[in-house]
């Protein structure tokens, strides 16, 4: 008999909830609804250039890359996007088609590939995502200095159970 056909829970709840409880749960609901809404954005981005979510997402990866001073290589969008390295090669041979990346070679080891953004994607990516740029900045201009380093604790902590699972 399956969970859905024994109406079981999947985990007894046998302690009354507690606050932490109730403020992971919280907290929980908003980083799922924060990732809807993440892909719903870049979903939206998608539209937007007339690309598939997944191109759509690696440009994201890319011009955030490049805006942190930290350009990406093929190997690491591949991680930030979960997909095998063949793929990622699919993707990378796609937007280099259309023209919205490059691929150099800036280290000593030239072996070493670089992924950018082409000046014919940087444009509209900054138009499509100005206002939230925009709204983010003023977001975070309400919380101090150390409450936003105990929220990227937080996270970090965060990132660290789920990988380690």
């Amino acid at each position: 008999m399956t969970h859905a056909e024994n109406g079981k829970p999947l985990r007894p709840h046998t302690a009354a909830p507690s606050e932490p409880t109730d403020h992971a749960s919280r907290i929980l609901d908003g980083l799922r609804t924060f990732g809807a809404d993440y892909t719903d954005i870049t979903n939206k981005f998608a539209a937007y250039l007339g690309l598939h979510s997944t191109d759509a997402a690696a440009l994201v990866e890319i011009l955030y890359a490049e805006d942190h001073g930290r350009p990406l290589s093929p190997t690491q969008l591949s991680t930030r996007l979960s997909l095998t390295t063949g793929a990622t090669t699919n993707l990378l041979n796609r937007l280099e088609r259309l023209g919205h990346i490059v691929r150099t070679r800036e280290h000593a080891d030239r072996r070493k590939v670089t992924v950018r953004t082409s000046q014919q994607i940087e444009e509209p990516a900054r138009e499509f995502f100005g206002e939230f740029s925009a709204q983010l900045a003023e977001l975070v201009s309400r919380y101090t200095p150390e409450q936003l380093a105990q929220f990227e604790e937080f996270l970090g902590g965060l990132h660290k159970i789920l990988r380690g699972l």
